[in-house]
């Protein structure tokens, strides 16, 4: 009976010790739950390896790529170029953030969120996204706040007053990982690192936000874009139809404010932080618009452009300049044309796209088979040479080459065309969908 009573006693102080007292390695309980979000407008990309490269001939005998096979991890990728519509969101919450920023001088109170939903006072303050912002106030204090978003009196056209585009800077910050594992950071004599503090690995960047509308003028000689330099950007007939005139660190800041966007919303839905919304690898992208047809010349798998009603499949520049011939003058809707068999419109023609990589000729030769990844951040003192990053797909103005999966191209990352947009990918956290073990 002692016995029996024992044993009762030490199971009862067992059990109201929990399972941190059981001596058991269990790992650390009360775990956030994590639940597969898709990014809306997205689609799955399953993880799978390919061959990447040119699968047709040279035509320029350029030989900057080689048949290779790479691994790449599953990912989300945006099934259309980032629209007018879409990039103009960003555009109006830089304006809209800046507005608020500068009426706090006005009333601090109201435009400005000082305490958290206890009552606890922030060690920052936060814009107070419910304000109204009185564009139109006659108070002469609201007015004298907000001069400083609208162009001078001598700048306007008729008199009209609209926002300075110069004035719609994003500011962000970042961590450069690859500085930080290169452990770039200052060393003594000895060789052993001083001062670990990661803030030699925070990189922070101001960009200029508004689309080069001129772009449609300056990348065309003796031509007449100018009612694509006036309309293109914010007429609502254009919502749906890619944004251009971005470059690359507008790009990269889009991606930036994009991930802040949506993890501000996973956290105040109690859900853990994903990772972010970038620009996709070069290995992606080629990836992405084989749809799984590997050694395919275009996304939609066949050898030609044209279907078998002999209807082009793309944007592009087909025959001698006949623009029109593929349905398009310009650029068209972003999902116009059948998508490939991952669910992707546009992977060939209509935009290039712009990648996050850097632009090495060899870079086939050097770079890993294992998400292959060759990136240089490069400065604005740097020479043009380093400045240079990978686009694919080709675009409207392009002749057939330029839209093969394999074909690699370039342009400067600060520099902005009427030819080129871009889409984002996030990776997909955890095992793949479907995938057997």
């Amino acid at each position: 009976m002692k016995r029996l009573l024992f044993f009762l006693i030490i199971g009862a102080f067992v059990a109201s010790c929990g399972p941190r007292e059981t001596g058991q390695l269990i790992g650390v309980q009360n775990r956030p739950a994590w639940y597969d979000i898709d990014p809306y407008g997205t689609v799955y990309i399953p993880m799978g390896s390919f061959t990447m490269g040119g699968n047709d001939q040279d035509v320029p005998y350029a030989h900057v790529s080689k048949a290779k096979t790479v691994s790449v991890q599953a990912f989300y990728m945006d099934d259309t170029e980032i629209t007018n519509n879409e990039y103009r969101q960003f555009v109006h919450w830089v304006r809209d953030s800046m507005a608020l920023t500068l009426l706090a001088d006005v009333d601090e109170e109201q435009y400005f969120i000082m305490e958290d939903q206890y009552g606890r006072e922030l060690d920052e303050p936060k814009l107070n996204w419910d304000a109204e912002i009185p564009w139109n106030s006659p108070e002469e204090d609201v007015q004298d706040a907000l001069a400083p978003l609208f162009y001078p009196r001598a700048e306007r056209i008729h008199g009209i007053k609209q926002i300075d585009t110069r004035r719609l800077i994003y500011e962000y910050t970042w961590m450069n990982y690859r500085k930080a594992a290169n452990k770039g950071r200052p060393r003594h004599q000895y060789g052993e690192p001083e001062g670990l503090d990661r803030t030699s690995f925070i990189e922070r960047d101001r960009v200029e936000v508004y689309p080069d509308t001129l772009c449609w003028v300056a990348d065309f000689s003796y031509s007449f874009n100018e009612p694509m330099t006036n309309t293109y950007f914010w007429h609502p007939a254009y919502d749906d139809y890619p944004v251009v005139g971005v470059n690359w660190k507008q790009a990269t800041a889009f991606s930036q404010w994009r991930t802040q966007l949506f993890n501000s919303f996973l956290r105040r839905a109690g859900v853990p932080m994903v990772q972010d919304f970038r620009l996709p690898s070069e290995s992606e992208w080629e990836y992405a618009a084989r749809g799984g047809l590997d050694l395919s010349s275009y996304p939609w798998g066949s050898p030609y452009i044209r279907n078998d009603k002999g209807c082009f499949l793309a944007n592009f520049k087909p025959l001698r300049g006949n623009y029109v011939d593929d349905g398009g003058f310009h650029t068209v809707a972003a999902n116009s044309y059948s998508p490939n068999d991952y669910g992707l419109y546009c992977m060939a023609g209509n935009v290039s796209e712009w990648t996050k990589n850097a632009y090495d000729e060899s870079a086939y030769s050097f770079s890993h088979d294992l998400n292959m990844d060759y990136q240089y951040q490069a400065d604005e003192n740097d020479l043009p040479v380093f400045k240079r990053k990978v686009i694919r797909g080709g675009s409207w103005k392009d002749v057939g080459y330029y839209i093969q999966n394999g074909t690699r191209a370039y342009e400067y990352q600060d520099t902005a065309k009427s030819y080129i947009g871009f889409r984002n990918v996030m990776t997909y956290l955890g095992r793949a969908k479907g995938d057997r073990l």
